[in-house]
C-alpha cells in the first residue's frame, strides 16, 4: 500500500508499535537458554582462564555480582559470569546497561479526528520470552498465533488515557477507558468518524502460557466507559489480516472467526503422494529466499481454516448481520461517502515459492448493506514478478478511493507486463472510474507516465499530485493534473534525483474532510494564487532544518512560514491542527502541531498558532534515561580518499574530558547504502540536534560502560552510470571505513588498537567483510542476524537485481563466507532462530560460523530460541547484550585479540576490488502486505 494512499484515512486508524508488555517471569527449566556453538574444548579452557581476571574486575565495578533483579532470578536470568563452561542460561548485562533497557516507554499520542482531544497509549517495554514461544503455525509467509487466531508476536498496549485539548493548547485531567478485564492486551484502537466513540480489541491471559481469542469493545470517549461490541460471547475477531473499520459512526465491518468453523484440520498421518513441483512449460521464475512458505496440502488447508473469515456488519446497538460468503478478506475499505465496501481476498490455487501478497487477488465491490455490485478485478497467481527493481505485478494494483470524491475508484494498471527491463512508453496508466458506471462508461485515464508510478496526493477536482519514479536512476517526478479538467494538460511540478535530499521541497500537507478522509490542505493569503503547505525536513550540509513553506502551485514561488531552529534544537512539523472540513484554510488561523528536541532533551509535542505563532507545549515526558542525559554528541565530517565526503554521529560517556581519560576503547555501528552519485553520497542527512533515542539493543548503551560510539558512519556504495555499485562493494567499503577510524583517532578519542565494529542484517554483512578485509582496522566485530554467504541468496539480493549466473564474480567475492581464511579478529555471531527475514536465514550464521572454525577464527555463535530478524524477547535481549558487552569487554577493552591474533599480512590488510550489498534492507515483507503502522496523527 502507498503511504500516501494510507494517508486519506490515516487519522481513522491507530496501529501498533513493536512492543508488548511485560508478563510473569519464566521458569528457568522451561527455557534453558541461547544455544550456544562454542570452539573445542582446549580453546574453551584457556580461554575461561583468561576471562576469570575480567569477571573480577567487572565485579569491582559493579557490573556482576548477585542479582538484584527479582524477574531475573524467577525467570534463569543469571547476572554477568564469564565462565564459558557453564554457558547455558540467559545472562543479565551490567546493570548500567538493565536500567536503560528496562526503562519505561513513553505511551503513544493518537489525536481525534477534530484534533481536539488525544489518547495516551500505554505499553510496556518488552515482553517475556513465554509470549515467543507459543505455538505458532507458519504458513504462506504469517505468522500466526492459532489459538487467538491473529499474528503471532503481536504487541499491544496496556491502557488508554483520554486528554482533552483545552482551548489554550495545554491538556485536561486524564481519563482512562474503563470496563474491560483487567490486565487485558489492547490492540487496534480506532476512533470512530465524529470522533464519539473508541473501538478496540482486547485480550486475556489464559491457563497454559495461551492467550484468548480476541473480542472487539467500544469506549463512549466521554464517559471511558467502554462494553463489548458483540452480544453474543460466540462472536472472536479474526485478524490474520484485516480487523475492523468504521463503515460510519454507529457500525463496524469486523472480520469475524465463522462460527460455524469447527477443529483445524488434522495432518494426515500418511500422506497422499509425494510433492511435486513442475516448470515443464519452461518459464522463467526467479523468486528470492522467502521463508515460512506452505509446504504442502496440508498446510494450504491450515492456511484457509485460520485465514477465512467472515465480515459482519455490527452496530452499536447491538444489531449483526453477516455480510457476503467467507473468504480469506485481505483488506476492507468503506468509500468516502459509506455507501459502498471494496472487499480485497485471496483465493486457490496457491504457491508451495511464494508469499500470500502474490497469491490470487479478487477485488469486489458491496453495498455498505451488504449487496454485491460487481468485481473490479481478479489477478492471477504472481509467481513469475521479476527481480529487477521497480518491476510490479500485472494487472490492476494500487485500487483506492479518491478521497475528494464520495465514490469514485482510481488504479494504476502496467503496460510493461511488470517488467522493469521492458522498454515501452507509457510504462504506467492511472485510471478513474464510478462505483456505479452509468450507461456503459469506460475508466478515465487520469494520466500516462514513463517512469513507475509511486502514488497519488488529491485535493480537489482542479488538483492531484501525482508520483513517479525510477530506481535505477534515481529519478523522480511530480505531475500537477486537474482530475476533472479536460482542458487542463498536466505538467512537471518536480524533476529531481531521490538522492539529492538537498533539493527536496517537501510535501503536500493535508486537511481533513467532512466525509473524513484527507486531502491537500489549500491555503487562503487573500490573492488569486493558490498555496500549498510544504513540510520538508530541509537537508543542508549542517543537518537537517525542517521547516514549512507556503507554496504557489502555480508560480513555484514560496515563502518560508515556519523553520526549526538551528541551534540549539531539532524541531519538525507533526500534524495540521487547524482543520477546515471544506474550503480553503486562512493563514491567520493556521495551527500546526510541532515535535522539539535537543541531543540531551527528549522530544515533547507543541501546538504553534498563527498570526503571532505563539507556542503552547502539550507534552511534558520525563528523560527515558537520566543518567546518559549529559552525554556527548557531534556530528563530525570526513572525506574517503577518493574524495566522497562521509558523516558520522560520534557520541562520548558524561563526563568524558579528553585531557584527563585519554582515548577511549571504541564501537563503530553502520549499514551500508548504495548511490549513483558521489555527490548525493556526501550529503549530510540527519541532524546534529537530534535527541540520541536509545534502543533496546543500541550501540549506544555502551555509552554507560564508556565507550566511544561512532553511530551511522555513511558507507557509500556508488555505482556512477552504467556501472554497479556492487562490482566495487569491498574497496569503498575498506576506505569508508578507514576514513571512520582515522578521523576519530585523530581526534584523540579513540584508541587506536581498541576500535570494535558492528552491525545488524547488512550491517552484519558490512562487519564481516570489514574483518576479512580491514583487519588493520579493527580489533573484534559483533554480527547480528546477518547472510554472509550470496550464493544462498541467488536471484538477489538487498538492491542488487542480478543473479547470482549473471553476476557471479561479483556474488563470491563480495560474500564473507568466501574469506574466512583471512579474519583473524574475533567475531561474535547473534542470530534468531526464527529468523524469517528473506536474506538472512539462519543457516547463514551456521554455515558462517562452521567456516570460520574450520579455520581457527576466535569466534562464538549464539542463536536465539524463538527469536526473529530482531530480537523482542527480555531474556533474548538481555543475553545479547550480555554476550556483547563481554565480547567488547574481552577483545576490546582488555585487546586480547591483538595478542592471540596472528598479524595480518601486507596482502591480507590490503583492499580487494569485489562487490556486494545495496541500500534499503536485508529483505522483503514476507507476506506481501504491508505491515507499516497506520498514522497515529
Amino acid at each position: 500500500m502507498s503511504s500516501l494512499s494510507i494517508l486519506h484515512r490515516a487519522c481513522l486508524r491507530v496501529a501498533l508499535l513493536p512492543v508488548a508488555p511485560l508478563r510473569a517471569p519464566l521458569r528457568r527449566s522451561r527455557f534453558p537458554g541461547p544455544l550456544l556453538r562454542l570452539p573445542p574444548r582446549s580453546a574453551m579452557s584457556s580461554a575461561a582462564s583468561r576471562m576469570s581476571h575480567i569477571a573480577a574486575a567487572a565485579a569491582a565495578s559493579g557490573g556482576a555480582g548477585e542479582s538484584n533483579d527479582p524477574a531475573a532470578a524467577a525467570s534463569g536470568l543469571a547476572q554477568e559470569d564469564d565462565d564459558l563452561s557453564s554457558a547455558l542460561g540467559y545472562r543479565l548485562p551490567p546493570k548500567e546497561i538493565q536500567d536503560i533497557v528496562d526503562a519505561p516507554p513513553l505511551p503513544v499520542l493518537s489525536f481525534s479526528p477534530s484534533k481536539d482531544k488525544i489518547l495516551f497509549l500505554k505499553r510496556r517495554a518488552l515482553p517475556p520470552l513465554s509470549d515467543l514461544a507459543k505455538p505458532e503455525e507458519k504458513l504462506a509467509g504469517v505468522r500466526i498465533d492459532g489459538h487467538s487466531n491473529t499474528r503471532s508476536r503481536m504487541s499491544s498496549y496496556t491502557g488508554i488515557g483520554i486528554h482533552k485539548l483545552m482551548d489554550d493548547g495545554t491538556l485536561g485531567p486524564e481519563k482512562l477507558v474503563h470496563g474491560y478485564p483487567e490486565g487485558a492486551k489492547i490492540n487496534f484502537v480506532t476512533w470512530s468518524h465524529d470522533g464519539r466513540t473508541l473501538s478496540f480489541s482486547v485480550r486475556v491471559e489464559e491457563e497454559d502460557n495461551k492467550i484468548s481469542k480476541l473480542r472487539v469493545w467500544v469506549a463512549d470517549v466521554e464517559s471511558g466507559e467502554a462494553k463489548p461490541l458483540f452480544k453474543s460471547p460466540d462472536i472472536y475477531l479474526n485478524a490474520i489480516f484485516d480487523s475492523f473499520v468504521w463503515v460510519d459512526n454507529s457500525t463496524l465491518l469486523v472480520c469475524t472467526i465463522p462460527v460455524s468453523r469447527g477443529a483445524p484440520p488434522k495432518k494426515p498421518l500418511v500422506p497422499a503422494g509425494p510433492k511435486i513441483q513442475s516448470n515443464e512449460t519452461k518459464n522463467v521464475v526467479q523468486v528470492r529466499t522467502f521463508q515460512d512458505l506452505l509446504k504442502d496440502a496440508y498446510d494450504a488447508d491450515l492456511f484457509d481454516y485460520y485465514a477465512t473469515s467472515q465480515l459482519m456488519l455490527a452496530s452499536l446497538d447491538g444489531t449483526v448481520k453477516p455480510m457476503g460468503p467467507p473468504a480469506v478478506y485481505t483488506s476492507i475499505d468503506p468509500s468516502p461517502d459509506d455507501k459502498y465496501l471494496m472487499l480485497s481476498s485471496i483465493h486457490r490455487p496457491y504457491s508451495y515459492i511464494v508469499p500470500c501478497g502474490r497469491f490470487p487477488k479478487k477485488v469486489e465491490l458491496w453495498t455498505a448493506d451488504g449487496k454485491f455490485i460487481r468485481e473490479l478485478c481478479d489477478l492471477p497467481l504472481a509467481e513469475d514478478i521479476p527481480i529487477a527493481t521497480s518491476s510490479v505485478r500485472k494487472g490492476k494494483r494500487s485500487i483506492y478511493w479518491r478521497p475528494d470524491k464520495p465514490s469514485t475508484l482510481y488504479w494504476v494498471e502496467t503496460q510493461d507486463g511488470g517488467d522493469a527491463k521492458v522498454e515501452v512508453s507509457p510504462r504506467d496508466i492511472i485510471y478513474m472510474e464510478n462505483a456505479e458506471p452509468i450507461n456503459g462508461e469506460q475508466p478515465e485515464i487520469l494520466h500516462k507516465l514513463d517512469l513507475r508510478y509511486g502514488g497519488t496526493s488529491w485535493c480537489d477536482e482542479s488538483l492531484a499530485l501525482v508520483y513517479e519514479s525510477w530506481y535505477k536512476t534515481r529519478k523522480t517526478r511530480t505531475w500537477v493534473v486537474a482530475p476533472d479538467k479536460k482542458d487542463v494538460s498536466p505538467r512537471i511540478l518536480f524533476d529531481r534525483s531521490s538522492e539529492d535530499v538537498y533539493s527536496d521541497p517537501g510535501s503536500p500537507m493535508l486537511r481533513r474532510t467532512a466525509m473524513g478522509t484527507y486531502v491537500i490542505a489549500k491555503v487562503n493569503k487573500q490573492d488569486e494564487s493558490t498555496y500549498l503547505l510544504l513540510n520538508g525536513m530541509g537537508a543542508t550540509p549542517e543537518g537537517n532544518v525542517p521547516f514549512l513553506d507556503l507554496f504557489d502551485i502555480n508560480t513555484g514561488s514560496k515563502e518560508r512560514i515556519w523553520e526549526s531552529d538551528k541551534e540549539k534544537y531539532f524541531e519538525t512539523v507533526v500534524a495540521l491542527m487547524s482543520d477546515k472540513t471544506d474550503g480553503d484554510l486562512p493563514l491567520d488561523q493556521l495551527k500546526i502541531l510541532t515535535s522539539k528536541e535537543s541531543k540531551t532533551e527528549n522530544t515533547q509535542y507543541y501546538l504553534q498558532i498563527w498570526p503571532e505563532k505563539k507556542q503552547v507545549q502539550i507534552t511534558n515526558f520525563p528523560h527515558p534515561y537520566p543518567q546518559l542525559a549529559s552525554l556527548y554528541k557531534e556530528m563530525i565530517r570526513y572525506q574517503r580518499k577518493d574524495g566522497v565526503q562521509l558523516t558520522a554521529n560520534l557520541y562520548l560517556p558524561p563526563g568524558y574530558d579528553q585531557s584527563k581519560d585519554g582515548p577511549l576503547p571504541c564501537l563503530v555501528w553502520s549499514y551500508p547504502g548504495e548511490f549513483k552519485s558521489k555527490d548525493a553520497a556526501g550529503q549530510v542527512r540527519g541532524s546534529p540536534n537530534e535527541f540520541s533515542g536509545i534502543g533496546a539493543t543500541s550501540p549506544l548503551l555502551w555509552l554507560a560502560r564508556g565507550f566511544a560510539i561512532l553511530s551511522g558512519p555513511t558507507i557509500p556504495i556508488i555505482g556512477e552510470g552504467d556501472v554497479e555499485a556492487n562490482d566495487s562493494y569491498v574497496e569503498q567499503l575498506v576506505t569508508s571505513a578507514e576514513a571512520a577510524v582515522e578521523e576519530v583517532v585523530r581526534r584523540g578519542v579513540a584508541h587506536p588498537d581498541k576500535i570494535a565494529v558492528g552491525g545488524h542484517s547488512y550491517g552484519a554483512f558490512m562487519t564481516a567483510n570489514l574483518l576479512a578485509h580491514a583487519p588493520h582496522l579493527f580489533c573484534c566485530g559483533i554480527a547480528r542476524s546477518g547472510a554472509y554467504n550470496r550464493t544462498l541468496t541467488p536471484f538477489g539480493f538487498q538492491n542488487e537485481d542480478r543473479t547470482l549466473w549473471e553476476a557471479t564474480s561479483t556474488y563470491v567475492e563480495m560474500s564473507p563466507f568466501m574469506s574466512a581464511n583471512k579474519i583473524k579478529r574475533p567475531i561474535l555471531l547473534i542470530h534468531g532462530e526464527q529468523d524469517n527475514n528473506s536474506g538472512t536465514l539462519t543457516m547463514q550464521s551456521d554455515r558462517f560460523f562452521n567456516a570460520l572454525k574450520g579455520h581457527g577464527v576466535q569466534s562464538r555463535l549464539v542463536i536465539l530460541p524463538f527469536e526473529s530478524h530482531g530480537y523482542s524477547a527480555r531474556e533474548s535481549i538481555m543475553h545479547c547484550l550480555w554476550e556483547s558487552d563481554r565480547w567488547l569487554q574481552k577483545y576490546c577493552v582488555s585487546g586480547t585479540s591483538k595478542a592471540d591474533s596472528e598479524p595480518a599480512s601486507d596482502g591480507e590488510s590490503k583492499t580487494l576490488s569485489a562487490s556486494g550489498g545495496g541500500a534499503a534492507v536485508e529483505g522483503l515483507t514476507s507476506d506481501g502486505f504491508s505491515s507499516t503502522p497506520r498514522s497515529l496523527l
